[in-house]
Parts: C-alpha cells; sequence; structure tokens
C-alpha cells in the first residue's frame, strides 16, 4: 500500500514537472523543472527495483546533460520572444502532425506483446541489476558497446576538427619559456601614493621585454627579427 502510495506521488510530480518543461515561459525554469522531471523519473525507477537506471539519471542527465542545458541557456543570448514568432500561424500544422503521432503510438502499443522467450530474465538469481547489466554488457554485447564507444570517438573527433580554427593572431606561448620564467620576470612591487594609479607609472608589460620572447614563432602576427625592440608595439596590442 505505501508502495503505490510513493508511486502515485512520484508520477504526479513527473507528469506536472514534464507538462511545465514545454509550457514555462522561462527557459531556465525549464531546464529547473526537466531536472525536477528526472529525479521523480528516478523514484520510479528505485520503486520498479532498477537502481541503475535510478542513478543513472541522476548522475548523468541531472548532473551532466541538463546541467549543460542550464548553463547553456543561461549564457547564449538567445531572443526567445522573436523565436516563438508565428506559433499561432503554424500550430494548427503542429496539431496535425502530433495527432498522427499520437495515433501511430497508440496503434504500435495496442499491438504490442512480449515475445514468449524474453519473459524469463537474462541474469542468473540472486544478481543484483547493475551486476546483472554488467556481466551482459562486457560478455555478450561487448563488441556492440566497444563500437558505440568508438562512435562516440569519431563524433568527438569531428567536432574538435571542424570547430578548431587556426588563427594568425592567436597568442600561443612557450610552455618552456613559461617554466623557465622567475619570480623577478612576472612579479613587481610598487608603493604608490594615495590617488595614484599604475598606468601613471607606465603600466605593466608582461613579459618586460617582449610578447615575442615567450610567443611560438609565427603566433600573434609576424615575430619581428629583433623582438627586444617590439616594446612599443607590444604596449599598443595590449600585451
Amino acid at each position: 500500500m505505501m508502495a503505490q502510495f510513493v508511486f502515485y506521488i512520484f508520477a504526479t510530480v513527473l507528469l506536472f514537472s514534464a507538462a511545465m518543461v514545454i509550457t514555462a515561459r522561462n527557459p531556465v525554469h525549464a531546464v529547473l523543472f526537466l531536472i525536477l522531471a528526472f529525479f521523480n523519473a528516478s523514484g520510479l525507477f528505485l520503486l520498479a527495483g532498477a537502481e541503475f537506471l535510478a542513478m543513472l539519471l541522476v548522475i548523468v542527465y541531472v548532473g551532466a546533460v541538463a546541467v549543460l542545458f542550464l548553463f547553456v541557456v543561461m549564457m547564449l543570448d538567445v531572443d526567445f520572444g522573436q523565436l516563438r514568432e508565428g506559433f499561432q500561424k503554424y500550430a494548427p500544422l503542429g496539431g496535425c502532425v502530433g495527432g498522427v503521432l499520437f495515433a501511430e503510438l497508440v496503434l504500435a502499443f495496442s499491438h504490442w506483446q512480449m515475445a514468449p522467450g524474453r519473459a524469463a530474465p537474462l541474469a542468473a538469481p540472486g544478481l543484483t541489476n547493475t551486476a546483472a547489466l554488467g556481466g551482459i554488457i562486457y560478455t555478450h554485447y561487448v563488441l556492440l558497446f566497444q563500437a558505440c564507444g568508438l562512435v562516440l570517438l569519431v563524433a568527438m573527433i569531428g567536432a574538435i576538427t571542424l570547430t578548431l580554427r587556426e588563427r594568425v593572431t592567436g597568442r600561443r606561448q612557450n610552455v618552456t619559456c613559461q617554466h623557465a620564467r622567475t619570480r623577478a620576470d612576472t612579479l613587481e612591487m610598487l608603493e604608490l601614493n594615495l590617488g595614484e594609479s599604475v598606468a601613471e607609472r607606465g603600466g605593466f608589460l608582461r613579459p618586460k621585454g617582449s610578447y615575442n620572447e615567450i610567443a611560438v614563432p609565427g603566433s600573434f602576427g609576424l615575430v619581428p627579427e629583433n623582438p627586444k625592440d617590439d616594446v612599443a608595439s607590444n604596449k599598443e596590442k595590449g600585451a
């Protein structure tokens, strides 16, 4: 009886939060309702005895995916009012598409039956869900699991390759020179009078000679033949 009561509580909050995800006007509030929906779904998985899926929802989806959504929504200056323009114009078409998808789901689930050979669990009795999933994934489906990892690796390399741009004006420092520097090269103590600024003393220039002394050749424009004579140009560039 208690399990049924908790189930209905989790299910009610889950349906409410899922509805608020698509109806909330503030995108930050929508992401927060999505996180609430994930927590309630994990509670339902715990009631069903699937503790691995419950922890997966909390750790992966809430701890990584939803937080990433939240940071992207908060950092991007998106005009959501402009995005909602034309909603009434395309609402009938969207309603028709949604109705067709809903009818397909009803037809699919009304004729769905479990295969008789899959009724029995694949794991041995006495094992937890996590141990059973680990045994199945790393024995029967280990090649498919490794193939999924390779697909994700290729996707990551492709994203880096497509977004990486070599900029001539990019500042790339020489790591060896950075490790060899001393405190006197980077730290300078000044005694300023009341109301006096560092700019009145000539400002700071790090490194003291020229940026080209510690830069990788070819970065931040052309490296002059005599880097020590480039102090004035670095001041103009804001080095």
